[in-house]
């Protein structure tokens, strides 16, 4: 649960539907506080409306902060916060008049945050006062689109419905800014968006021009002019790959133009190339090695078929499983992409292959999977298969010497932990069992790979059949 949501449901009587609202807009006012130079903090009001909660907090890239604690959590009472209480009354955008410290002044509005028609939540936007110097036209514009995206979030049109970006990839107000007239016609490019340009191999002043007129599939970004919604897109050329994001600007219902903001993600998309071709290889690895495993296994039941002694023969067969076992995982890991496998697949294969092949119609035995492992890493996945294949192989043999029977596996994940418990309801172990001195060799492979390559516990014991219970660490 989000700290927004938590702090929505303990001070407010906001809906889920208003909460989705604010966390949407809180995915996306870096911008807002990037093109305003300004800190933001996002007020609720509570549920007896004498005070204000801030349920989120926002500092600029392209200003120095002035908010440098975390002010998240504080309530205020509405008497502190006239801006505030008027945006939240009167529905409108509150400007200060006039700074109170005339010796370090600050530009001080608050802005309505609307959805459906209602007001849910209020930003408060407070920045230093600009010098007297003459403000570049990077500012300027800046400023100007700060302003008109504060409008829309008073008017209720952002954040957008139903925007989907990637975050950590998403273009940033530094990275590359492009203005557009309703037109499409280009009126302003930042400097960086003109460096974008060129690596797209687009040269020549731009400002002026319309952009369908430059060959860089424009018509991507000229539709969000007609469809009135934002748009992602990536467009290559010269070898750069350059992530783009444009937005309507619509004030009063009328779209007015649109902000494009652009990031040069050619090393990004190199390396993420690199990452998938690698992926595969290491998928193609896992595949061969399943198909070896299979055809040692297939060997050894060819030459177990060969032989005459019963104890050879079923040594043999042992060998076979264990293989098997080995194999289910690399299989499942040829499947999927990352070094962690879903377990849960892999505990299927082993509790249906089991008793297919060491039961007998004389001694039907029914296993069943309850629980989740979820991913586990290949490390822990492979020695974790093969100790289950020998809990159940173990039981399926051992458990039911004269008839049919029942095991359960049940599979407990916590935060710091797996337990995987083996149950069944045959006739239990010999009187005085050490699992030290009276193992098998199946249980004497558990031991060992329990306690050295899983370090974990296992513990055995006897009431209604033998239970096998094993604690595993997941550090």
């Amino acid at each position: 649960m989000s700290i927004l949501k938590d702090l929505a449901e303990e001070h407010t009587d906001l809906t889920e539907v208003e909460i989705d609202h604010l966390h949407r807009l809180l995915a996306d006012w870096q911008l807002l506080a990037d093109l305003s130079f300004a800190d933001l903090l996002l007020w609720c009001r509570t549920r007896d409306h004498r005070s204000f909660v801030v349920v989120g907090q926002m500092r600029p890239y392209t200003a120095q902060t002035i908010y440098r604690d975390d002010l998240v959590g504080t309530l205020v009472t509405a008497e502190e916060l006239p801006l505030a209480e008027r945006a939240f009354v009167e529905g409108r955008i509150v400007r200060e008049g006039e700074p109170p410290q005339p010796d370090a002044p600050r530009r001080r509005e608050t802005i309505p945050v609307v959805c459906a028609k209602r007001v849910v939540g209020a930003v408060s936007l407070e920045a230093h006062m600009p010098s007297s110097r003459v403000a570049s036209d990077l500012e300027l514009t800046y400023m100007r689109a700060g302003s008109e995206l504060a409008q829309m979030i008073a008017d209720g049109t952002l954040p957008f419905p139903g925007e989907d970006l990637e975050r950590e990839t998403s273009p940033r107000v530094g990275d590359g800014l492009m203005r557009l007239d309703d037109r499409g016609i280009v009126t302003y490019l930042s400097p960086n968006a003109v460096s974008a340009f060129r690596r797209l191999g687009v040269t020549g002043n731009l400002a002026g021009e319309r952009l369908e007129s430059v060959n860089v599939e424009s018509q991507e970004v000229l539709e969000v002019l007609r469809t009135r919604r934002p748009r992602e897109s990536e467009v290559e050329g010269s070898g750069t790959v350059v992530l783009r994001r444009a937005l309507p600007l619509i004030v009063g219902g009328k779209v007015i133009g649109a902000l494009v903001l652009f990031r040069d993600v050619t090393e990004l998309r190199r390396r993420e190339r690199q990452l998938r071709s690698k992926d595969a290889s290491i998928r193609e690895i896992h595949h061969r090695v399943k198909n070896n495993l299979q055809t040692v296994a297939s060997l050894l039941r060819l030459q177990s078929r060969r032989l005459a002694n019963p104890e050879a023969k079923a040594a043999l067969e042992e060998s076979v499983q264990r293989i098997t076992s080995i194999a289910l995982v690399h299989e499942t890991l040829s499947q999927v992409a990352g070094e962690h496998v879903p377990f849960d697949e892999v505990a299927k294969r082993i509790v249906v292959v089991t008793p297919e092949v060491l039961g007998s119609p004389e001694r039907c035995v029914e296993v069943r999977l309850t629980g989740s492992a979820g991913d586990l890493p290949a490390q822990v996945a492979t020695p974790l298969a093969l100790v289950l294949a020998e809990l159940l192989q173990n039981a399926v043999e051992h458990a039911f010497p004269e008839r049919g029977g029942h095991v359960r596996v049940d599979l407990v994940r916590g935060s710091s932990t797996l337990q995987v418990i083996v149950q069944d309801d045959g006739i239990g172990l010999v009187p005085d069992f050490e699992l030290e001195t009276n193992s098998n060799l199946g249980l004497q492979i558990v031991r060992t790979l329990v306690e050295n390559e899983l370090s974990g516990t296992i513990v055995i014991s006897s009431e209604e059949g033998t239970r096998v219970e094993l604690t595993l660490p997941l550090d």
